[in-house]
């Protein structure tokens, strides 16, 4: 499976404007996309570089319902086959 990885050019004044850092602009964009089933739970996790339990608590602590799905169980699945765990 090839992997594309995107370039996203964030003017600094909106980061500063913001008063996050990348890796926080990271994690609010996966959790609002996970937040619109945009993203499934597992690559919300992946883009927001947390572990399961750091990103569910992030979403507990939001009122973030976890919506968990065959979708979500088959790239988890596949996940642990690349990683070598199953």
């Amino acid at each position: 499976m090839a992997h594309l990885q995107v370039a996203m050019e964030i003017p600094q004044g909106i980061i500063r404007a913001a008063r996050m850092d990348v890796q926080e602009l990271k994690r609010e964009l996966a959790v609002h996309l996970f937040e619109e089933e945009k993203l499934s739970l597992g690559k919300a996790r992946e883009l927001a570089g947390m572990t399961f339990l750091e990103f569910q608590q992030i979403l507990g602590s939001r009122g973030i319902p976890i919506h968990y799905d065959v979708r979500d169980y088959e790239e988890d699945i596949e996940t642990l086959r690349r990683v070598e765990r199953l």
